[in-house]
Formats: C-alpha cells, sequence, structure tokens
C-alpha cells in the first residue's frame, strides 16, 4: 500500500490519489490476500462472501466502539459514499467493457 509520512513521524496509508483525488481504497482491496483467494477462480461462492462478510463486521465491532457520536457519523457518511463509489466504478467498469456494436450475422 502506498505510505505517506504523517506529522508525527507515523507512516499512514493514503487515502486518496494525490494527483486526482480518486479513493486508493478499491486498488487496496485488490491486493488482499482474502480478495485474491476468493477471485482466483473468478467467481465468489456463499462461503467466500460470508468469510468477507465476517472480516467487515469484525473490523467494524473494533472500530465502532472507539468513535464518538460526531466521528461515528462521519465515518458512516464515509462507508456509504465509499460503497456507492465503489458500486458505481464497477458499474462503469462493466459499461465500459461492453462492445459498442451488436452482431449481425
Amino acid at each position: 500500500m502506498a505510505k505517506k509520512k504523517a506529522a508525527k513521524g507515523n507512516s499512514r496509508t493514503e487515502w486518496l490519489d494525490p494527483a486526482s483525488d480518486a479513493p486508493l481504497i478499491g486498488q487496496y482491496a485488490e491486493r488482499l490476500g482474502s480478495f485474491l483467494e476468493a477471485m482466483a477462480d473468478g467467481r465468489i461462492d456463499e462461503s467466500e462472501l460470508k468469510a468477507q462478510q465476517d472480516r467487515v463486521a469484525a473490523l467494524l465491532k473494533t472500530v465502532e466502539p472507539k468513535l464518538d457520536d460526531a466521528l461515528h457519523e462521519e465515518v458512516t457518511q464515509l462507508l456509504c459514499e465509499l460503497s456507492a463509489y465503489t458500486i458505481m466504478h464497477t458499474v462503469h467498469q462493466l459499461m465500459a467493457a461492453q462492445p459498442r456494436t451488436k452482431f449481425r450475422g
């Protein structure tokens, strides 16, 4: 993952591409071992989806209690907007991959 030095010397994973402001989270997700294993055969089965759901639930349960109410609302909005962006990006890619002409055989 791309790292950027924070002011206090800590390393943080960048969330946005500095040149385009495009979210980088999807690119990081595509490199997760669990994602690569699930996608290896080109399909996602119920057990793989459930395993991903369990990982997300565990992380949400770990992070959520650490947030005060105001930050909780901001992070909730961030997660919703990021989910919407991911869906829109996927649909856009699928549409761009479709042939532009119809076969008239």
